[in-house]
Parts: structure tokens; C-alpha cells; sequence
């Protein structure tokens, strides 16, 4: 069957030098997939024969030894009245058609599809009759002149086109498969007609697999229903699962308990925290009336976490433009989850609950709505509803003046003179040792609520030192110890070992492997201390350089005999579990508090309510509590404790069994 062809094999090395300026992602694909079939390019198939679609626009004679191509309907049209002079047809179809006006009206009265365009019929330069092509023009065409048609270019908009007003474009996505698809026909149009690309960026999407790898079929039974899921979950929180499990380019392994991770780790622990932030707001009457507290004058921990939230905002506007969304959006996540929720609100919650309306609080209210407002605009672009209702909501009851969504708002912008990079550094050390300290506490059961004396960390220098005085009060009441003890690294205190992670390595370093085990497991104290302060080292195997990385090893640390170890993000830390009687009751009185604040929420009591607290309990528990009454009143908002024969509700805290009725005043 013969066919039509455009001869692009001519403009293979053009359509190879072009697109080695276009920004691919991933590069992979552009240099792999995309490139070796342009480097292997034929000639491209144009026709099909089948009949609905856009006709090809060639009229022959029937010996085939003439043909014309119709590039307007203006020619045609003219094309037409010369085939009625010479008497081929009766009429001209397009009679009422005027070439110079582009209305739907107008153009309303052609239809230039199949069986009407059949029957036009030209006539040659030697006078014979022409009959079109039966063969329609292969559909991909319609879609790679898709970014000029739909200006109607040549005939319109050519500024657009011509002029860069509107070509060409600056990204694309689709899946992978349509490098020899759209992506092909895109590019071989542009580089034909107009030496030119036909988009800047293109995102070749990977594929949505069942979360054991496998492609989703109704065969397997491990299909997805995403309308349902949608329904269940939020199209919000399944874009957001979507975008930030993986990048786009790549194929993601869908697992419904990863996205019931994100509604609850990330969407409910963003709607909690708005949640703590109206319900004390609501009590205090803050409204944002007050002139808003210059950011240098704030408390730290204020000014830390806006620091942290314009750091953020260039990260996802650094993200955005490189079209790198899951790079973008995963720091926002972790923002609101580990650094806003986590730490700030949990270690601010007092200014909030407790004390008078003052410039402290003021500015704690005042420092959480920008965090949380800025959020709702931050996270806009993946998650459309919540974010609107979120920014609805901020403003709600306040003087400030918003606007009517989200969506009409700027995108944030970083104040770079708001981000301090050397207090981020100091709180988030805090907040790594405290992660340690708690996970020794977790694999040693040892409750948070109960003291402990001492925790050791080592300093390499006298700047690590100093940075660990600063934040010796953040610490120790996080971690919940006594005494924080900074040691030299050659105090003898810690045995350090390296241990070399061998699958991030073996791509890295290939047949030094061996060499590069030896000289890790041969690093005495003192090479690994420089080996943490680099970063990273140098060393000679076979006569070449080998390079090796921190983050490629595990260092770790040996019990110390007393004390419980553990390493981390380049810091160490020793914490001493030897228990005292007046560390435990302690123990006692922070259990108890935490016991008769789980009574206050499940009375129903207001945060603001003040109570009276009964006990039964032995002498041995109440002499336990005397040292510490004053305190456990404070916590919970009592006016007195009393000892009393009989109580309602019966707990055992720490072996002791007591019983404890709480009466509001």
C-alpha cells in the first residue's frame, strides 16, 4: 500500500542539535530514549487510511503525474472556482466562505472532513481532474501543531509565534511513551518549520505501579479506584501523597497506608496545629490588632522559626523553578511536622496557656498565624482545597484584610534578612541531640516523664562547645535530665569505629572497595574525629585517589560501662541512667501530672478551669509527692491537693495504685 512520508531523516542532525537545548526531566530521558530515536530517525509515515480525521491536503490527477497541495482554504477556495470554469464542478462549496474573516459563523459553513472534502474536485495545469488523496493526515501531527493551530497561525496571532509571545512553550509533561509520541511530533514540527524547539522543559512522566512494582491491571486485581480514593482520602492529600513520594519522572509504588501517612502525619498535624492556635487565640481575643512586633525584637525560638520559614520558601521556590516538585514540597512537609508542630508549638505551648496577654504572647500569636499563612500560600499549588480553607480561615475574625481566596494571592517570597543561618544551626543541633537522647529512651523504656541525672556530648572544638552551651537549657528540659556534661573528643570517654555502608559505596568507589574497607576499619580516634569534622577524605589505592564520604559510612560509638550511647548526624551523645529516689519521684510527680491532665480532657473542663485535686494514697507515694505539690499544681491548674479516704477514678502510676477525683471550682 503505498503511503505518504516526511522526509525527516533529512533533519535528523538539526531535531538532535535542538533538543540538546532543551531541559529535560529526567536528563536520562532527553539523552537516552528521546536521543537514540532521534539518532536512529526515519522517515515519518504520514498517512492513514481510515476515515475520520484530518484529510491530506493533496489533490493528483489519475496517472499521478500531477498533484497540487493546498495550504489555505483562501487557495483553496480559488483552486475550486478554476475547477467550475472548467467545468468539473457545478459549484463552488466555499462560495459563502470569506477567507479574511476568522468567526465561528463563517467558518461554520464548511466542513472540510470526509465524505464533503471527497467530493471537491480541481483541475490541473494541463486541464485534467483531480481527485484528493483518500489518506488522512496520522493524528500525531494534529497534536505536534497543536501549540501554533490553536492560534490559527499562520492566518492569526502570528506575534505569538513568530515573536515568542506564545511559543515555545515553557513546559510540557506526559508519560514516558510519548517520546515517540507528542514528544517527537512537537519537536519534529518545530525543527522543521521553524528551526526552533517547540518547549523549553519537559516532564516524561513515569508510571503508577501497585506497591509491590507491578503494573496495575483489573486482570491482577491490584488496580486503584481514584475516584474512590479521592472520596476516602481528599484529592488533596492523594496529590500531595503523589508528588512528594516520588518525582514525577519516576515510576511510584501507590500504597494506601503512605497515603493515609500523609492525612494523618502531615494534613492532621497541620490541622492541629491551626486547631491550638484558634483555640487559645479565641481565648485571649488576639485579633492581630497590635502593632505587629518587629521580628528582631522577638524571642528566639520566634525568630528561629521564621528563619526557618523563609529558608523554606527560597527551598521551594528553588525547587519550582528547577520543575522539581518533589524536591520542593517534601521540606514543606517536614517544616510543618517536625520544626512548626513539633518543636516550636510543643515548646512554646506555655506562652500560649499560660501567663498574661502581654508583648510575649503577642508575639508568639503573632509568629504562628505568619507561619501558618504563609503555609496555606505555600502549599496552594498542591493541595488547592485545604490550603483555601486553611487561608479562610487564618483570616476569619481578625483586623487584617485578606483576599477572597488562596488562589489570588502572591506566591511567598523569602526575606533573606529574616534567615539566620547560624541560630537554625544552633536549634536544629538541639534538635538532633534531643532526637538521640529520646531514642535511647525509647530502646531502653525509659520514659520521658522520668528525670535522669546526666547526658554527655562530645565537642570537637571550641565553637561546637560553645554551641552546646547555648542550648543547654533547650536540652536538658526536652530530654528531660538534669545535667548536661560538653567533653573533649580525647577525654578517652567514647571508642568510635567506622563502618563502611557498601551499596551506597560500591558505585562510588568499584574495585577499591576492598581497599577502602581496610582503611576505614583501620581509622584510630583521631583520623575518625577529622573524618567527622571534613566531611569526608582522601587516601591512595593502585596509584590513584579514592575519595570517600561521611554520608556513605556509619560511624559508631561502644557503650561506655553506666551509661547508654548513641550516634548520629555526625554528633554523639551519653546519658547516664543510674536512678536516684529523688529522681524518681519526680518521676512520680510528672506521671501524675499527665495522668490528671487526661482527666481534665475527658471532664470536659475548659483549658482556662481551675481544680481541686483528691488522692487516696499510701504514705509511702505521699511522701513521694510532698517536694513536688507546688509543681504538680502549677502544671495542671490546681489550688490544692488533699488526701482523702476514697476517690473516683483508680490509676497505677509507677507501681503505686492511687486513686484521684478532680473538682472543678
Amino acid at each position: 500500500m503505498d503511503s505518504w512520508f516526511v522526509k525527516t531523516s533529512e533533519y535528523k542532525n538539526k531535531m538532535m542539535d535542538l533538543n540538546r537545548s532543551i531541559n529535560w526531566k529526567p536528563k536520562s530521558t532527553g539523552e537516552g530514549r528521546f536521543g537514540n530515536w532521534l539518532e536512529n530517525l526515519l522517515d515519518w509515515n504520514l498517512s492513514r487510511s481510515r476515515f475520520w480525521g484530518i484529510p491530506i491536503p493533496i489533490w493528483r490527477t489519475k496517472n499521478s503525474k500531477e498533484e497540487k497541495c493546498i495550504g489555505s482554504l483562501e487557495s483553496l477556495k480559488h483552486e475550486i472556482n478554476l475547477a467550475v470554469s472548467a467545468g468539473l464542478m457545478n459549484s463552488n462549496p466555499l462560495e459563502k466562505f470569506n477567507p479574511s474573516d476568522f468567526s465561528e459563523k463563517n467558518y461554520s459553513l464548511l466542513d472540510l472532513h470526509r465524505p464533503f472534502v471527497d467530493n471537491i474536485i480541481l483541475v490541473s495545469d494541463s486541464g485534467e481532474p483531480m481527485y484528493r488523496e483518500p489518506d488522512l493526515i496520522d493524528v500525531w501531527f494534529d497534536s505536534g501543531a497543536m501549540p501554533f493551530a490553536q492560534w490559527h497561525y499562520p492566518f492569526e496571532n502570528k506575534d505569538k509565534i513568530e515573536n515568542n509571545g506564545a511559543y515555545p512553550a515553557h513546559f510540557i509533561a506526559e508519560g514516558v511513551d510519548q517520546t515517540r509520541g507528542w514528544f517527537f511530533t512537537l519537536h519534529a514540527i518545530a525543527s522543521m518549520v521553524f528551526d526552533s524547539i517547540a518547549y523549553k522543559t519537559v516532564i516524561s512522566n513515569g508510571l503508577v505501579l501497585d506497591k509491590n512494582g507491578q503494573k496495575m491491571s483489573k486482570r491482577l486485581g491490584n488496580a486503584v479506584d481514584p475516584f474512590t480514593t479521592m472520596d476516602q482520602y481528599g484529592a488533596d492529600a492523594l496529590r500531595w501523597y503523589m508528588l512528594t513520594n516520588a518525582s514525577p519522572w519516576d515510576n511510584l509504588r501507590f500504597d494506601i497506608d503512605g497515603l493515609e501517612e500523609v492525612r494523618r502525619k502531615f494534613f492532621g498535624t497541620l490541622h492541629n496545629t491551626y486547631a491550638f492556635f484558634a483555640l487559645y487565640a479565641n481565648v485571649d481575643g488576639f485579633k492581630f490588632e497590635e502593632a505587629e512586633i518587629i521580628v528582631g525584637e522577638r524571642p528566639e525560638m520566634d525568630q528561629w522559626i521564621l528563619s526557618e520559614l523563609h529558608s523554606l520558601v527560597a527551598e521551594v521556590e528553588e525547587g519550582m523553578e528547577a520543575f522539581e516538585p518533589t524536591r520542593a514540597f517534601r521540606p514543606v512537609q517536614e517544616f510543618t511536622t517536625e520544626k512548626l508542630s513539633n518543636w516550636y508549638v510543643r515548646l512554646g505551648r506555655r506562652r500560649f496557656w499560660k501567663g498574661e496577654y502581654g508583648r510575649d504572647k503577642i508575639s508568639a500569636y503573632q509568629t504562628l498565624w505568619t507561619c501558618l499563612e504563609t503555609l496555606s500560600r505555600l502549599m496552594a499549588p498542591l493541595a488547592p482545597f485545604y490550603s483555601d480553607q486553611l487561608y479562610q480561615d487564618l483570616y476569619a475574625g481578625i483586623s487584617k484584610a485578606g483576599l477572597n481566596s488562596v488562589h489570588l494571592t502572591s506566591f511567598p517570597e523569602a526575606d533573606k534578612s529574616l534567615i539566620k543561618p547560624e541560630l537554625e544551626k544552633k536549634i536544629n543541633t538541639a534538635r538532633k541531640l534531643t532526637s538521640l537522647v529520646l531514642s535511647i529512651r525509647k530502646k531502653e523504656n525509659l520514659k520521658v516523664r522520668q528525670p535522669l541525672a546526666r547526658v554527655l556530648v562530645p565537642a570537637l572544638n571550641d565553637s561546637d562547645a560553645d554551641l552546646l552551651e547555648s542550648i543547654r537549657e533547650i536540652l536538658l528540659a526536652e530530654v528531660n535530665v538534669k545535667a548536661l556534661e560538653v567533653i573533649a573528643p580525647d577525654a578517652g570517654v567514647f571508642v568510635k569505629k567506622v563502618k563502611p555502608n557498601f551499596k551506597a559505596l560500591g558505585p562510588k568507589v568499584g574495585r577499591h572497595m576492598k581497599a577502602v574497607k581496610a582503611f576505614v576499619e583501620g581509622m584510630d580516634s583521631s583520623a575518625i574525629e577529622e573524618f567527622e569534622a571534613a566531611g569526608s577524605l582522601t587516601f591512595e589505592d593502585q596509584g590513584l585517589p579514592v575519595t570517600i564520604s561521611i554520608e556513605d559510612c556509619e560511624v559508631l560509638t561502644e557503650d561506655i560501662p553506666g551509661m547508654l550511647v548513641a550516634t548520629g548526624d555526625g554528633l554523639t551523645v551519653a546519658l547516664d541512667a543510674e536512678m536516684t529516689h529523688a529522681l524518681r519521684n519526680e518521676g512520680l510527680a510528672r506521671e501524675l501530672v499527665n495522668r490528671v491532665q487526661n482527666l481534665r480532657k475527658s471532664s470536659g473542663l475548659e483549658v482556662v478551669d481551675r481544680i481541686n485535686i483528691q488522692i487516696m494514697a499510701s504514705e509511702v507515694f505521699q511522701s513521694a509527692l510532698a517536694e513536688f505539690i507546688d509543681y504538680v499544681n502549677a502544671e495542671v491548674l490546681a489550688d490544692s491537693i488533699s488526701y482523702v479516704e476514697s476517690a473516683e477514678h483508680t490509676m497505677d502510676i509507677e507501681g503505686h495504685e492511687i486513686s484521684v477525683s478532680i473538682i472543678k471550682k
